[in-house]
């Protein structure tokens, strides 16, 4: 008997008797969860065979994701290749400048990028000012860590250049480590505001203050101070791992 795959309708042939019986040897799905999927009817794994088809689905899942995240075209520029590679060592150092100052306003609010995220900051209180007054104070420090994390999915989807990705996601980690001093303010409420506002225009001893959780300001800054610290690692051992993909295709070609 042929098996015709429902989504893809693939024939399954002789040579692929090493695919599991219950899993479309082209395009992956498991025939019996599809057909369920496209009938609304939700199904748990009855016997062994369908749990291993479950499981193998999961994995491919994985798999996908990997090599959607590690995705490098298949020849690079050598000049593009090393402008990379000089700019990512930039942004270690950068990073590393970032980490070891610690929730310090004077090393961060006197970096050239404070003043780029402080643009983009101000932007943000305008943008969410719709959805209510909380949302408004929040909104400058979350517009900036979310504008480099969402210019990261467009690098990935649509430019597919993952390197590019990396280079926002430690942006992003960099925000968060903009913002960890502003916190930590909140009870003194002491830094300098933009348009020289006093008080009340504190945007963190706001929030805090709304929320109850003033006591709570310092424990806070420093959560934010790490996750930066954390994401920034993170970003440049992507940004590595996608160098060096591309450094095989460099000498491949």
């Amino acid at each position: 008997m042929i098996i015709t795959c429902p989504k893809c309708h693939y024939q399954r042939q002789t040579i692929d008797t090493q695919v599991n019986a219950a899993i479309c040897p082209a395009c992956g799905i498991v025939y019996e969860k599809w057909l369920a999927r496209q009938a609304g009817v939700k199904t748990a794994p009855e016997n062994k065979l369908e749990a291993d088809a479950t499981e193998f689905d999961e994995v491919e899942k994985r798999e996908s994701f990997r090599e959607f995240i590690s995705y490098v075209p298949e020849s690079i520029d050598p000049a593009v290749f090393w402008t990379r590679a000089i700019t990512l060592a930039g942004f270690a150092l950068w990073g590393f400048y970032f980490i070891s100052a610690g929730v310090d306003w004077e090393k961060i609010g006197g970096s050239f990028l404070h003043g780029v995220n402080l643009a983009f900051h101000e932007f943000g209180h305008i943008f969410f000012s719709p959805l209510g007054h909380f949302m408004m104070i929040l909104g400058g420090s979350l517009f900036q860590i979310l504008l480099p994390f969402c210019l990261m999915g467009v690098f990935m989807i649509k430019q597919r250049d993952n390197f590019a990705a990396s280079i926002m996601l430690w942006w992003c980690g960099q925000n968060f480590i903009d913002v960890s001093p502003y916190i930590d303010d909140a009870q003194y409420r002491a830094l300098p505001l933009v348009g020289g506002g006093g008080e009340e225009s504190h945007d963190w001893g706001n929030l805090l203050t709304i929320m109850n959780l003033l006591e709570k300001t310092h424990k806070i800054s420093h959560a934010c101070f790490y996750i930066g610290c954390a994401i920034i690692i993170v970003a440049l051992a992507w940004g590595f791992t996608i160098l060096r993909l591309q450094k095989k295709n460099l000498m491949a070609h």
